[in-house]
């Protein structure tokens, strides 16, 4: 199992970008599918992007699509989120997530989550 951290999270602007990024400690990160989830107040969990375990493979919510690129780095253990053009309907806490799944989507069981990192888009 690996332990997830995310960063990269803060205030912008609408229209600004951000990359987010997910450092995994452990064993087996290139062996995971992963995904990034994000929750605003008084709103659930919602998926946002997910990829295959060697990276071949992705998949995004229609709300961030051609917006959002999710990528990974395995011999760096870390997981990204380049989000452009963004919008203050973004602005919540993001996770990231992995899953025994080799090529996850939004409905797939994620075993480790890590703490989150906030996002806030003003107008």
């Amino acid at each position: 199992q690996v332990q997830l951290v995310e960063s990269g999270g803060g205030l912008v602007q609408a229209g600004d970008s951000l990359t987010l990024s997910c450092a995994a400690s452990g064993r087996g990160f290139s062996t995971y599918g992963m995904g990034w989830f994000r929750q605003a107040p008084a709103r659930e969990r919602e998926f946002v992007a997910a990829i295959s375990w060697v990276g071949f493979s992705t998949i995004y919510a229609d709300s961030v699509k051609d917006r959002f690129t999710i990528s990974r780095d395995n011999n760096k253990n870390t997981l990204y989120l380049q989000m452009n053009s963004l919008k203050f309907e973004d602005s919540a806490v993001y996770y990231c997530a992995s899953s025994r799944e080799l090529a996850p989507d939004g409905r797939s069981s994620y075993d480790s989550w890590g703490p989150g990192t906030q996002v806030t888009v003003s107008l």
